[in-house]
C-alpha cells in the first residue's frame, strides 16, 4: 500500500509539473499556435480565448521586459529580445542586462568597461581641435525653462575662428565634408544616392574606423567582447546601422542615423537631430544658421567640450541641439557607435578626462536590416543632471 501511495504521489507531482510547463508563456511569447500546449501565447489567443494565465504579464504588459524570457529562441514577432545575441543585433529589451546578465545570460558590456574604453578613445583623439585652431563664443546662457523662447540673445556667431587649413585637410575631416552635403534636409523627400555618394559613405566609415588608431582601438574592444569577429563584419555593420535608409515621413526612404545626427533634418516644421559641430560651423559660416543661445556647457576646459545650443536653421528652430564641440570626426562617430551598440535605446555613461558625459541613444523601431538588427534612430549628448 505504501508503495502505491508513493507512486501515486509521484505521478501527481509529475503531472502537475508537466501541466505548469504547458500552461505558461515563459519563453513562448509571440510564437504561433501549438496544439502541444494547453494554452497559447500570441495575439490570436485573445480572439480565441485560449491564452495562458500569464500571457498578459509576460507577453503584453511585459512585452518589452526580459522577465521570464532569458535565453529564449529568436522570434521576429517579439518587439525586443532576451538572448545572448541581442546585444550584437541591438535589439535587447531594456532590462536585459539587469535580468539576464545577472542570471548568466549573454555577454554584456559593463558600465565600467564603457567608461574605460571611452577614456582610451578620448586620449587617442589626436585629431581634435586645439585652442589655437578653434575659438568659440558661447555668449548667452539660458535656463532649461527658456530654451523654447526662440529669442536671439547672442549678437555674434558661436564660432569665432576655425583653422580650416589645418583641420579640413586631415583625411577624416575631408571624408566627413564629402558626405555632409549629400542629403535633403526635409523629411518626406526620398534620398537617392549616386555611386560616388555611396563610395563617400564607405570612405568615411573606413577612414575613421580603419585608418585611425582611435577607430582600430574601438574595433579591438568589440572584438575582445565577442561583438565582431572581423574588421569586415565591423565595418559592414557600421555602414548599415548608420547609413541604411528608412522612412521618417510619408513612407519615403528619407532618413538614416547619419543624416539625422550629423547632417540634421527638418520634420514637422522644426529641426530634428543635428548634433555635429562641424555641420553647425559650415552652415553658420554660410549665413544659413543663426546661433541664439546655449542651455548647457560641459566642464571641459579643452576640446572636446559639450554644449546644448538654441538656433535657427534657415527658418526652422532647434530648441536644444547638443553636440561634442572640437572633437575629430572619428571621435564623434566612435563614441556614438560605442553607445549605440552597447546601450541601444538607453543612456550611456562615458568618462572623458575623468568627467562624465551621458549619451542618449534611440533605436529605429519601424524597420530593420540584416537578421532583425535595428537602425540608429538618434544619439546625442544628454542634458547634464543637476
Amino acid at each position: 500500500m505504501k508503495i502505491v501511495l508513493v507512486f501515486a504521489l509521484w505521478v501527481s507531482l509529475l503531472c502537475l509539473g508537466h501541466s505548469n510547463t504547458l500552461d505558461s508563456c515563459q519563453g513562448r511569447c509571440g510564437y504561433g499556435t501549438d496544439s502541444n500546449f494547453s494554452c497559447q501565447c500570441n495575439p490570436s489567443c485573445e480572439r480565441f480565448k485560449d491564452c495562458c494565465s500569464d500571457y498578459a504579464e509576460l507577453c503584453k504588459a511585459g512585452a518589452t521586459s526580459c522577465k521570464g524570457r532569458c535565453d529564449e529562441n529568436y522570434n521576429s514577432q517579439n518587439e525586443c529580445h532576451c538572448n545572448s545575441k541581442c546585444s550584437k543585433y541591438n535589439n535587447c529589451c531594456s532590462d536585459y542586462a539587469d535580468i539576464c546578465d545577472s542570471a548568466g545570460g549573454g555577454s554584456v558590456v559593463s558600465d565600467a568597461e564603457i567608461k574605460a574604453i571611452s577614456e582610451t578613445l578620448y586620449a587617442l583623439d589626436s585629431n581634435r581641435a586645439s585652442a589655437s585652431e578653434l575659438i568659440i563664443d558661447p555668449q548667452a546662457l539660458v535656463p532649461d525653462s527658456q530654451t523654447s523662447s526662440q529669442m536671439d540673445l547672442s549678437s555674434e556667431p558661436l564660432f569665432r575662428y576655425l583653422d580650416e587649413e589645418a583641420l579640413f585637410s586631415r583625411p577624416t575631416y575631408a571624408a566627413l565634408l564629402a558626405v555632409l552635403d549629400n542629403y535633403h534636409r526635409m523629411t518626406g523627400q526620398a534620398e537617392d544616392f549616386s555611386s560616388q555618394q555611396l563610395a563617400e559613405q564607405e570612405t568615411f566609415v573606413k577612414e575613421t574606423m580603419l585608418n585611425t588608431e582611435l577607430g582600430r582601438e574601438l574595433f579591438a574592444f568589440f572584438y575582445t567582447k565577442g561583438v565582431y569577429a572581423t574588421e569586415g563584419e565591423f565595418i559592414h555593420d557600421l555602414k548599415m546601422m548608420w547609413f541604411g535608409l528608412y522612412s521618417r515621413n510619408n513612407n519615403k526612404m528619407d532618413s538614416s542615423g547619419f543624416e539625422h545626427i550629423f547632417a540634421g533634418e527638418v520634420k514637422g516644421g522644426k529641426v530634428s537631430g543635428f548634433h555635429n559641430w562641424i555641420q553647425f560651423y559650415l552652415l553658420e559660416k554660410r549665413g544659413l544658421l543663426n546661433y541664439y543661445s546655449h542651455s548647457f556647457n560641459g566642464p571641459w576646459t579643452t576640446y572636446p567640450d559639450v554644449m546644448g545650443m538654441q538656433f535657427m536653421w534657415d527658418g526652422y528652430f532647434k530648441q536644444v541641439g547638443s553636440a561634442v564641440i572640437g572633437c575629430s570626426p572619428e571621435f564623434d562617430f566612435a563614441v556614438y557607435s560605442l553607445c549605440y551598440i552597447t546601450r541601444p535605446g538607453k543612456q550611456c555613461h562615458l568618462s572623458l578626462g575623468g568627467k562624465e558625459l551621458i549619451i542618449q541613444t534611440y533605436t529605429w523601431e519601424k524597420s530593420f536590416y540584416g537578421d532583425g538588427k535595428k537602425f540608429i534612430g538618434s544619439a546625442f549628448p544628454a542634458t547634464p543632471r543637476n
